[in-house]
């Protein structure tokens, strides 16, 4: 039998509860409870009790990640499952959706529950693989949306592309309004985008300092709009098919009034934010219009979206983790791994700049994504939640070097940057799973 497993001298915090000295007690996968640090003395004289001293560390429960790449299958040179898996571990994420834009794309159930299995082969963390809101992204066809099953699926999308016939997402939302299934949306019109890359490439082409900057306006200004108009879309149609929609990676300050007034009108509309676009901007980062889409906006915006995870507008905070290869980098393909330095950033720029909580920032890494997947055992430390917990030495500084990620994508905007709290281990189910 499975000796019980205590964690004590901890700083226990959940979106609940802020416990300076506590200690958690472990049954199994599951948690027995909270108790005091006094009574973990006692149950430390146990020899049935087995224990991790978290002195000077904050435990919390492990992050779920809305909005994640795994590169499987047909682009594992970027990222696998087993390999995302681990970044997830090493990043203190226990639960995450991802993505279907994969080769071929992810469709139907048989594939996303291949997908589903490998991570759980791992015992690393648990995937919900997500499927396309159109098959293979035709663009066209949603008849394999009646086959999917909201339990195994919680989440459809066409992340990374915009299904651009309203008529076809409008059916793509009904039909997941009536399983009950999150309908995901990368919001963003192609065509903008285009002209905005072609006004890019006019701009590392001209000698003209005045034009190269004017150039770089104009397409910033673009980008934005490129996102506000798609969000302005979708939130209609999803008021129309009464399903719940979800904005992937909302980035404009356009596109987050847009959200505050459809959820102040009664429409089901959530959205997310990185942790690359709370902690970056066009000022204090270089190539901030290539390195990731939607690029990295300014600081109006980047205000704007910190106000939103402050009032709720904004329900949680997603990592679009998106590895790719060196050449692929070298290339210009958006995205870049973002797994193991997102409690990192989100600390820094919300807690330690703008005086968040550490519950708030458990609720939107933890509580509140799990409680828009309808995931009633996980995000709290609570009697009868999975024991998926996060130890994190919050006053440990640590040099950023992709080189050492677990994540087969090594690229990261913030190479060689020093970031506060490191990820002291992570447990999933009750098992150590990383350890630094």
């Amino acid at each position: 039998m499975k000796k019980m497993l205590l964690i004590y001298n901890a700083h226990l915090v959940d979106r609940e509860l802020d416990i300076k000295k506590g200690a958690i007690l472990i049954n199994g996968s599951k948690i027995e409870g909270i108790v005091s640090n006094e009574a973990a003395k006692k149950l430390l004289l146990d020899k049935e009790v087995s224990s991790y001293d978290a002195e000077g560390c904050l435990v919390t429960p492990s992050f779920v990640d809305m909005h994640a790449h795994f590169r499987d299958p047909g682009l594992t040179q970027k990222e696998d499952i087993e390999s995302g898996c681990h970044a997830a571990a090493a990043g203190g994420f226990g639960t995450l959706v991802l993505m279907p834009n994969t080769k071929p794309v992810v469709s139907s159930l048989e594939m996303a529950e291949k997908n589903n299995k490998k991570a759980e082969e791992t015992g690393l963390c648990q995937v919900f693989q997500s499927v396309s809101i159109t098959e293979g992204f035709d663009g066209k066809t949603t008849n394999h949306l009646d086959k999917i099953n909201s339990k195994k699926i919680p989440l459809i999308t066409e992340d990374g592309k915009e299904v651009l016939d309203t008529s076809v997402m409008l059916e793509g939302m009904k039909k997941a309004a009536a399983k009950k299934v999150i309908v995901s949306c990368h919001c963003e019109d192609p065509f903008l985008h285009d002209q905005a890359t072609a006004l890019r490439t006019k701009a590392l082409k001209s000698t003209d300092k005045k034009k190269k900057i004017a150039y770089l306006k104009e397409a910033e200004r673009l980008l934005e709009i490129a996102e506000d108009v798609l969000t302005f879309r979708n939130i209609r149609l999803a008021e129309e098919a009464k399903c719940h929609l979800h904005l992937c990676h909302v980035s404009t300050a356009e596109s987050i009034d847009a959200v505050r007034r459809a959820k102040k009108a009664g429409v089901n509309v959530t959205c997310e934010i990185t942790p690359h676009h709370i902690g970056l901007n066009t000022k204090n980062s270089a190539n901030q219009l290539q390195i990731v889409n939607p690029p990295l906006r300014n600081e109006e915006n980047q205000k704007a979206l910190i106000e939103a995870l402050r009032d709720g507008t904004a329900s949680c905070i997603a990592t679009d983790h998106a590895p790719h290869t060196e050449d692929d980098k070298k290339n210009g393909a958006p995205g870049f791994s973002g797994l193991e330095t997102a409690f990192s950033v989100c600390y820094k720029s919300l807690v330690l700049e703008n005086n968040f909580s550490l519950k708030h920032l458990s609720a939107l890494m933890s509580a509140n994504p799990a409680e828009l997947l309808g995931l009633k055992d996980r995000g709290l430390l609570a009697e009868g939640y999975l024991a998926n917990i996060t130890i994190i030495d919050l006053n440990k500084k640590w040099t950023v070097r992709g080189e050492e990620f677990a994540s087969r994508g090594k690229y990261t905007p913030l190479e060689g940057k020093q970031l506060p709290g490191e990820i002291r281990a992570t447990f999933f189910n009750g098992e150590i799973v990383f350890q630094a």
